[in-house]
């Protein structure tokens, strides 16, 4: 598989245009954007810089597709053999697409194998099988009326998605939005737009109508702003920070009160009892829990939370199994943590470290820049001990830096737990099957975890409470988002 991945490292890639009405094309204005990978600080290729020029374009084929019904009015199971295919295709050039997105963000190999192909092809797969199983409703009305609640697609779907998943998470979006007959219009992040870009050819090889999906590439101060300004778009989906969402609420304020859907990152919780069933596993899988993928993570464990009577012993084994994690080249299996996504967004992990340190926080290990020489951008995996009212323990970071908090008391590490303005995810350890219960009900998140971390499956729905966002990806519930309710009341 090393060699593989090897032959892939170096291949160069053209300059990235539009994808629009199912062809290529350049951006009106001519502007574009440098990529530069995370591994080694160096120019990869460049990237369109659509203006409101171009996402006008691209809003308009969407809804001439949805209009036109090739897509809107085929019937499922013809969506369903399209979706099928898509899935297929991610699958035969998943190790493709796999390094194509690491050489953009910097996620580590082992992790994007099954994180962004391989859950992209089954979110394509889940919906594909999904959609036609979803019916209409028949209401309990008098015996001379018939009401009947049908199920329309909403017509076009504006996706913006994030540098830390691209493919993972534009797929959560994407494929509920077609499974049930929409058109879309995708904003990748300006920093890692590769994989859905080839995505996209993926769609069009498989079948799918012109027009149907379109991605445009930029800026989201002009390209974000222009779909979320956009009369035309009747859905917007986002995920990403939690200013840019309030941003994205007032431009649907501002044009045609489309529905903005918001998962915007949290401060989650990772409760450690003294009775959980196996220490040694807690203490691995909450490391790995937050130092995966750098901490670029939106349900990362950065609150560990661990009963005092063990705080001491368990701390230490989190920051031993932290300080010998593998930090390194993304691109080679054995490396553990990969690089933090950009030069930004290291100064900014490497400035919540100097002011936990400010603050008084106990760094146990970790804390600075390292492979400086490689040009690429990297930190080590970073643990301190830290009180609830530190701007460690309330703000999100979303790099490796993991805040560990002592608690005396169930109620007191419930209050802890929900001591945040977020409410994305969480995790409870113990043997305790009431308690576990009770900290299930109690921990205000739209995921809790027990005696695991991570891993949840198309089966269920993420999605926040709080500033943490609303609506939900994955699951049937996510269909929720892309379609409409129509009632027929009819007089027999």
């Amino acid at each position: 598989m090393q060699e593989k991945i090897e032959a892939l490292r170096n291949l160069t890639i053209a300059p990235q245009a539009l994808f629009i009405d199912g062809n290529w094309r350049e951006p009106a204005e001519g502007a574009a954007l440098d990529v530069i990978s995370p591994i080694n600080g160096q120019r990869l290729t460049s990237i369109a810089d659509a203006g409101t020029v171009d996402v006008d374009r691209a809003v308009k084929a969407a809804r001439a597709a949805f209009e036109k019904g090739r897509w809107s009015k085929a019937a499922p199971a013809e969506r369903k053999r399209v979706l099928f295919k898509i899935a297929e295709l991610i699958e035969k050039h998943a190790l493709e697409l796999a390094v194509l997105g690491v050489r953009d963000n910097g996620t580590e190999i082992a992790m994007a194998l099954k994180a962004e192909p391989g859950s992209a092809a089954g979110s394509f797969r889940y919906y594909a099988e999904a959609i036609d199983k979803v019916y209409g409703e028949i209401a309990p009305t008098a015996g001379d009326i018939l009401g009947l609640v049908h199920r329309e697609p909403v017509g076009v779907v504006g996706a913006i998605v994030p540098w830390n998943f691209p493919l993972m998470i534009g797929a959560w979006k994407i494929a509920p939005a077609l499974a049930a007959g929409n058109s879309v219009v995708l904003k990748p992040a300006e920093v890692a737009s590769l994989s859905l870009l080839r995505l996209a050819e993926l769609c069009a090889e498989a079948g799918l109508p012109e027009g149907v999906l379109n991605v445009v590439t930029g800026r989201g101060a002009v390209t974000g702003e222009a779909m979320g300004l956009h009369p035309e778009i009747d859905v917007l989906v986002f995920t990403g920070s939690g200013p840019v969402g309030r941003r994205l609420l007032e431009y649907s304020a501002r044009s045609n009160l489309k529905r903005v859907y918001l998962e915007l990152g949290g401060k989650s919780p990772n409760v450690v009892f003294a009775d959980a069933p196996d220490l040694d596993k807690a203490a691995k899988t909450s490391a790995y829990g937050i130092f995966r993928n750098s901490g670029q993570v939106c349900v990362a464990g950065s609150r560990l939370l661990v009963e005092r009577s063990i705080v001491e012993d368990f701390s230490a084994k989190v920051a031993g199994i932290a300080a010998a994690m593998k930090v390194g080249d993304p691109l080679l299996l054995s490396t553990e943590a990969g690089a933090i996504s950009s030069e930004m967004q290291l100064r900014k992990d490497l400035g919540f470290a100097e002011q936990a340190l400010v603050e008084g926080a106990k760094l146990r290990t970790g804390g600075k820049r390292v492979l400086t020489d490689t040009g690429g951008f990297y930190m080590e995996p970073t643990v301190f001990d830290v009180t609830p009212g530190m701007t460690l323990a309330r703000e999100e970071v979303f790099g490796p830096i993991l805040s560990i908090i002592p608690f005396d008391t169930e109620e007191e590490a419930l209050a802890i737990a929900n001591g945040t303005d977020y409410g994305l995810a969480s995790a409870v350890w113990t043997s305790n099957l009431s308690r576990a219960h009770r900290m299930v009900r109690g921990i205000r998140a739209g995921v809790v975890h027990v005696n695991t971390y991570g891993g949840a499956d198309n089966t269920v729905p993420l999605g926040g409470v709080r500033q943490s966002g609303n609506g939900h990806d994955k699951s049937l519930h996510a269909l929720e988002k892309y379609l409409d309710l129509k009632t027929a009341w009819i007089q027999l």
